[in-house]
């Protein structure tokens, strides 16, 4: 493999860039979510039209709000690492700096932390890490601190599984648009 291949392995990413990854990742976790809440099963209606299982889909959509709440996070904290000032991040929000700096300075905290120590977490099921939204644990924000070329290439399969007539995507639609440090 080249030095310019995305398959290249421990590719040093810039911040920004492993920002973007999360903020991709979350993007298809929101996306993955969402799609599994459109099917009707026949096992969610009585005949008679009344819900079998009540409360499931207000569950469901309450799974979905909180993935479009990290990814609303990843991407607020990928425009701050790719050098956006709070000013703009509240111009594009219709808020104000300072609120727009309450609302993600944590967000940004977490991910920074993460970047400095990605072995806090140890996998999915791990112990330990940066509580997100609802309390659950960011594992992949490690994995991604840890191994950003393998993450970059899972979603690089999960975008090319997924394609729906999408031309010029490429063969390598996530990790080949990853800035590198130089």
């Amino acid at each position: 493999m080249s030095e310019g291949d995305p398959g290249t392995a421990a590719a040093p990413y810039t911040d920004a860039a492993r920002a973007r990854l999360v903020a991709a990742f979350e993007a298809c976790e929101l996306a993955e979510l969402a799609r599994a809440a459109v099917p009707i099963g026949e096992h969610e209606l009585h005949p008679d039209g009344t819900v079998r299982s009540q409360g499931s889909v207000l569950a469901d959509a309450a799974r979905v709000l909180g993935a479009a709440q990290r990814f609303f996070e990843a991407a607020a904290v990928f425009e701050r690492l790719g050098g956006a000032n709070w000013e703009l991040v509240g111009d594009v929000l219709g808020v104000s700096a300072h609120i727009a700096r309450a609302r993600f300075t944590t967000a940004e905290d977490h991910f920074r932390r993460a970047l400095l120590s990605p072995a806090e977490v140890t996998g999915p099921t791990g112990p330990t890490g940066s509580p997100g939204p609802l309390g659950e644990v960011s594992w992949w924000r490690a994995y991604m601190a840890r191994e950003p070329l393998e993450a970059a290439l899972d979603l690089d399969d999960w975008v090319l599984r997924h394609q729906d007539g999408d031309s010029g995507l490429g063969s390598a639609p996530v990790s080949g648009g990853l800035a590198r440090r130089r």
